[in-house]
């Protein structure tokens, strides 16, 4: 019987024990966050992790580039040895007869978009538009 007294005398001690250590650990800690050295301490820990997030994200950002860009140069030189546009305009700049008839002959050959694409003065082209008032 007098063990079972014990047993609970101390749990009960315990209970408030651990509740009075909670209580004054919550009361300190909260009063170190609300303090400014904690900022200069969260800031000093955090800074490597911050460091280490933009190391890694302008790492990403220049593999990016490279292959974005990369792609672009692979794709305008495929297209470019697939149709010779730039091979030919580069052989007839100096013979306009010559540029003449192969512009013909692309334009011919259902290359023609690739000429207006080439052209720095290029107008956008104006969309159409009708005399009718949305009635069909």
């Amino acid at each position: 019987m007098v063990l079972i007294a014990y047993a609970i005398v101390w749990t009960v001690f315990y209970f408030f024990l651990s509740n009075y250590i909670a209580e004054l650990s919550r009361k300190k800690w909260t009063a170190w966050v609300v303090s400014d050295d904690s900022d200069d301490v969260l800031l000093d820990a955090l800074s490597v992790i911050v460091d280490e997030i933009e190391d890694r994200m302008h790492d990403k950002l220049e593999h990016f580039q490279k292959s974005f860009f990369g792609s672009l140069g692979n794709a305008s030189k495929k297209l470019d040895v697939a149709t010779g546009a730039s091979t030919i305009k580069a052989i007839t700049k100096d013979n306009p007869v010559m540029g003449f008839v192969a512009e013909y002959l692309m334009k011919r050959g259902g290359l023609e978009g690739l000429m207006d694409q080439n052209r720095p003065n290029n107008a956008p082209n104006t969309p159409k538009t009708s005399t009718k008032l949305g009635l069909r």
